[in-house]
């Protein structure tokens, strides 16, 4: 292609058309990727098309747009992949299932039977009434709104940046995302990620450990939140290379590793006592619901203000959450590990 330095969003529209006609209720996208050659030449416009019964004959268009600097001839090349969407989502969930599956046997085999772990024997009591006895317990343990805003407010920058990340790095570069494939963000969360997920989360359990979960407290905090400054790097410079990409998910999720440890073993910490298990089990619920009201509107959030001010807003959203931290009160031993004698 040869681009003109006089011309101002010099462009080049290259029609695709599908060679046969897709199965009826089945819709084929077409994903259009930069492979190689001079990064002058990008794609502006057709990055995801998707075919129907309704479109299949006709051509779509993919806008290619130079850098208007340049003045000789140059070249790149641009990958497309397709598949059956439908049926690659159908096989994914049921692999998910086949392995909660296995790991429940899994579990029900390897998980140790502590004889604090039995039956009680609540004679005549109601069922009903001794869900609601032990449902009441727990709001009456002391400084419960202190609980209640951890168990909320702790993760609020997490919750809604969850949600947006996966549409971010898909999102066209002109819509302010990053342009990957559904294949590069499985690569990023579900190989990379995973991995510093882990690696953080064993840190975090190791530290604990070491000096307790009081002392780590606020590091782990600033950890959960500090590292979303990757995703407001990234909103802002819209890096292409893939490894910065990988670097900075990485970094938050490792971070996120460490930092969410302090949330276990808080709210291991308030559900000792009678009815542990229980108290757990509502501790666990309201740590979901901390996830899901910010979730609920962070997408309608994103689009009102885009991507880059959405991920500063995510950075503020760690005042609310060291909030409740200056009030929580834990012995400063707790979470240490004891030596065996």
């Amino acid at each position: 292609m040869l681009a003109n330095n006089t011309a101002v969003g010099n462009v080049a529209v290259v029609a695709v058309k599908l060679n046969g006609q897709p199965e009826a209720g089945k819709e084929m996208i077409l994903n259009m990727k930069w492979q190689g050659g001079d990064k002058s030449l990008q794609i502006l416009e057709g990055e995801r098309l998707a075919f129907t019964l309704k479109n299949w004959n006709q051509p779509a268009y993919i806008l290619i747009q130079a850098d208007p600097k340049l003045t000789n001839a140059t070249e790149a090349s641009f990958k497309g992949t397709s598949g059956n969407i439908h049926l690659a989502w159908s096989i994914t969930f049921v692999l998910l299932a086949c392995m909660f599956v296995l790991l429940s046997f899994y579990h029900r085999l390897i998980l140790p039977h502590p004889p604090s772990d039995r039956n009680h024997n609540e004679g005549h009591e109601n069922l009903l009434n001794a869900f609601f006895k032990t449902l009441f317990s727990f709001f009456q343990k002391k400084e419960i709104w202190v609980i209640l805003s951890f168990l909320m407010f702790y993760r609020l920058g997490e919750a809604q940046l969850v949600k947006m990340a996966s549409p971010f790095m898909l999102d066209p570069r002109q819509l302010g995302g990053l342009g990957l494939t559904t294949g590069d963000v499985g690569l990023i969360y579900g190989t990379f990620g995973i991995l510093a997920l882990t690696a953080g989360g064993i840190l975090g359990g190791l530290a604990a450990a070491k000096k307790g979960f009081k002392y780590w407290l606020w590091w782990m905090v600033l950890a959960i939140n500090i590292p979303h400054l990757a995703y407001v790097y990234m909103a802002f410079a819209q890096p292409t290379n893939y490894l910065i990409i990988c670097l900075c998910a990485a970094i938050e999720q490792f971070s996120y590793g460490f930092g969410f440890t302090a949330y276990m073993l808080y709210m291991i910490y308030i559900s000792e006592g009678q009815n542990k298990t229980a108290h757990f089990a509502i501790a666990t619920g309201f740590m979901a619901l901390g996830m899901m009201i910010p979730g609920m509107f962070s997408g309608w959030l994103q689009e009102i203000i885009g991507y880059k001010y959405f991920f500063v807003w995510v950075m503020l959203c760690m005042v609310p959450a060291m909030i409740p931290i200056l009030f929580v009160k834990v012995k400063s031993e707790f979470g240490i590990k004891k030596k065996e004698v």
